[in-house]
């Protein structure tokens, strides 16, 4: 029998669908930051395209709107502390001390991350309690090893052997 939708509800079904887990940064003069995520995806190819969404609130999505420029840094197994760095509160200046990275068009990229994509931001959509960002791909690349992947409000290590 179905259940009557509600967000806890919601929250739990869509916990269901395994991610990956990536961290979104962006910089401006004064301010760097950013923020766990598994809401994202590739959204077109021609051109190329990300869609990230962010929490109404969030402090990164300020950054974001002021620089005109995000990374997704995709996480790789051995990066479970980096996620949980940046999903945790402590201010936004604080998150990228202690974690390795280097600027890339001039956002901030993490070390070790199994690709890393530097996007443009094209347009901010407003998605009930989300804004949904959509960033033009001016730069990436690729890294090596496994994923680190959420799922069922959990991150888990997957160990996957992917034929190139």
């Amino acid at each position: 029998m179905a259940s009557e939708p509600d967000p806890e509800l919601f929250r739990e079904a869509f916990g269901r669908f395994a991610t990956g887990v990536a961290v979104i940064t962006s910089a401006t003069a004064t301010a760097s930051g950013g923020m766990t995520a598994n809401a994202l995806c590739s959204l077109s190819l021609d051109p190329l395209l990300a869609l990230v969404c962010f929490e109404n609130n969030a402090r990164t999505l300020s950054i974001v709107r002021e620089s005109g420029r995000f990374a997704v840094n995709v996480l790789s197994a051995q990066q479970e502390e980096v996620a949980r760095v940046f999903a945790s509160k402590i201010p936004e200046s604080e998150k990228l001390e202690g974690v390795g990275h280097r600027y890339e068009d001039g956002v901030p990229i993490i070390d070790g991350a199994l690709s890393w994509v530097v996007c443009a931001l094209r347009d901010l959509i407003a998605g009930g309690d989300h804004t949904i960002a959509i960033g033009e791909v001016v730069a990436m690349d690729l890294g090596e090893g496994d994923p680190l992947v959420w799922y069922g409000g959990q991150y888990h290590d997957v160990r996957l052997r992917v034929e190139r």
